[in-house]
């Protein structure tokens, strides 16, 4: 069963976001994060708000990643952290 960790953030400018795309694509993954993860991240220029959708493949993967993204410093998200939800992903498809 894949789970999804679904994070909302306020005040998130496009320099905001130009700097979590390239720490996502140039730095990797934090030490002992599932493998198997995948990131989409979806931003409002206009509203300043941007969601990050995290997949993952089972319980304890999420787990994992939950824990160590709970723990990183705030300057390392891409604004203010509103909510996080975890979710049952129920359709999956790529084409």
């Amino acid at each position: 069963m894949a789970l999804a960790r679904v994070v909302t953030f306020e005040g998130v400018d496009q320099s905001r976001v130009d700097a979590v795309r390239k720490q996502i694509t140039e730095g990797g993954p934090p030490e002992g994060f599932p493998q198997n993860a995948e990131i989409i991240v979806l931003h409002d220029a206009d509203q300043q708000k941007a969601l990050a959708v995290l997949l993952l493949e089972s319980e304890e993967d999420y787990r994992k990643a939950h824990e160590i993204l709970d723990a990183m410093p705030g300057d390392n998200t891409p604004g203010n952290r509103t909510s996080v939800e975890k979710y049952e992903v129920a359709v999956r498809n790529s084409t």
